[in-house]
């Protein structure tokens, strides 16, 4: 059995409702005008963009959503400083989205539109953006995501309201597949969930060794009830090159199991796949050196020391960053399809967003982009977290995604990148 190591690699109006972190004072900028765009016939916009925010303060996840209100600011105020939207400061409005258990997101999402907001940022979970839509469609608000992965939520979307600056989670099945075969693997099995995330997943996965000639073992769907033994026979039996564990969260007592049980069966580490759902920690429930030399990938583009700098300005309690680059991106798109439609309001940005990163002359920050339409007709924002082509769904086509190995203490580090494109 062939063992296969990983590829290596103005001023500026802002207001806080109820319930968020207290925003730091910013600068003074100095306004430049900005192109008008082309107005739409049915502008609808009152000219003055507003952004609200839609992130978790409170439940399971709320030690990311700081980070992500403060990459909003930073955002916000870049874009002022270089002379606002349609000749007005961009206005920034905050709110709890809370957990899907809660029942927050709602509630949260009426205070924004009474403040007339053109755009939300967030949620960050797949089930509350899913709840968000009907709501936005309604308002007229459009929806960009920075974190919520889940395949499905796109075709959910309504008449375009929704877009996401990061890679759908069934788009990492084609990023390993893609890194196996350049490395000569023949073959994969394949560990899943039977749910729809499994389901997009297992399509995916599919369609990428179709393409590169490469032959599925064996699949296996691994819930509560599996006996893990039995699972880990049949995919031994194929003998693959390398197996993909695209399990869920959820079952973390039964991927650490899963894990021990193939290698007990004579599966090295360096063939072993984990996606961003079970990329875990298992320092505290695996021998040491047990998955030293297992591969990983995450989804989120890797904060720079610079963006770390000016986030911890605007609350320097942060302790995490995850998704900060994604949520920084989608508010200058916000601004930069304003532009292009000369109007704020959310249905023209949403018509003009993916103009934002078509063909024409790269730009990478507000500032820059504007320049740019000042002389040319036609801009490509490749933004903190690369390049942002998207879909009709409103999807992204191409990215990157963090390559980890394990260490021998049963951590995984980062060590490249896998890029992700469509074929």
């Amino acid at each position: 059995m062939s063992r296969f190591a990983p590829i290596a690699i103005g001023l500026i109006a802002v207001a806080v409702l109820a319930g968020c972190t207290q925003l730091q004072p910013l600068p003074t900028p100095t306004p430049t005008p900005t192109p008008t765009g082309t107005a739409s016939l049915d502008a609808t916009g009152d000219g003055v963009l507003r952004i609200g925010t839609l992130f978790p303060m409170t439940g399971d996840t709320a030690a990311i959503g700081p980070a992500l209100v403060a990459a909003v600011e930073v955002a916000v105020r870049d874009i002022n400083v270089a002379g606002g939207v349609l000749g007005q400061p961009v206005e920034m409005f905050s709110r709890n989205s809370g957990e899907a258990t809660e029942q927050l997101l709602e509630s949260g999402f009426a205070a924004l539109v009474e403040r007339g907001v053109d755009v939300v940022i967030g949620p960050t979970t797949s089930v509350l953006v899913e709840r968000l839509l009907p709501l936005a469609e309604a308002a007229g608000v459009t929806v960009i995501t920075p974190a919520a992965t889940a395949p499905a939520i796109s075709a959910a979307a309504p008449q375009k309201v929704l877009f996401r600056t990061i890679l759908a989670a069934d788009q990492q099945g084609a990023a390993i597949i893609n890194a196996l075969a350049d490395d000569g693997a023949e073959s994969v099995a394949l560990i899943t969930t039977g749910d729809v995330l499994g389901v997009a997943f297992e399509a995916s996965t599919r369609a990428a060794l179709q393409r590169r000639g490469m032959r599925l073992t064996s699949i296996e769907q691994l819930d509560a009830a599996t006996t893990v033994n039995r699972l880990a026979f049949s995919i031994t039996g194929g003998e693959p090159d390398a197996i993909i564990l695209a399990t869920s969260a959820t079952l973390a007592e039964q991927n650490q199991t899963v894990l021990a049980a193939l290698l007990a069966r004579g599966i090295t580490a360096d063939q072993l796949w984990l996606t961003a759902q079970n990329l875990a920690d298992y320092s505290a429930t695996l021998a040491a050196g047990t998955l030293e030399g297992a591969n990983g990938v995450l989804d989120g583009a890797p904060v720079s020391d610079e963006l770390t700098a000016r986030l911890l300005q605007s609350d320097p309690a942060l302790r995490g960053f995850r998704f900060a680059p994604e949520t920084y991106d989608a508010v200058i798109l916000s601004a930069l399809g304003a532009v292009l439609a000369g109007d704020d309001s959310g249905t023209s940005i949403a018509r003009e967003v993916t103009r934002a990163t078509s063909d024409g002359v790269l730009c990478s920050s507000f500032g820059e982009c504007i320049e740019v339409l000042s002389t040319e007709p036609a801009i490509n924002y490749n933004g903190l977290s690369g390049p942002l082509t998207f879909d009709s769904a409103g999807g992204l086509t191409e990215g990157e995604l963090g390559l980890y190995r394990y260490t021998a203490g049963n951590v995984a580090e980062r060590v490249g990148s896998l890029v992700v494109a469509d074929d």
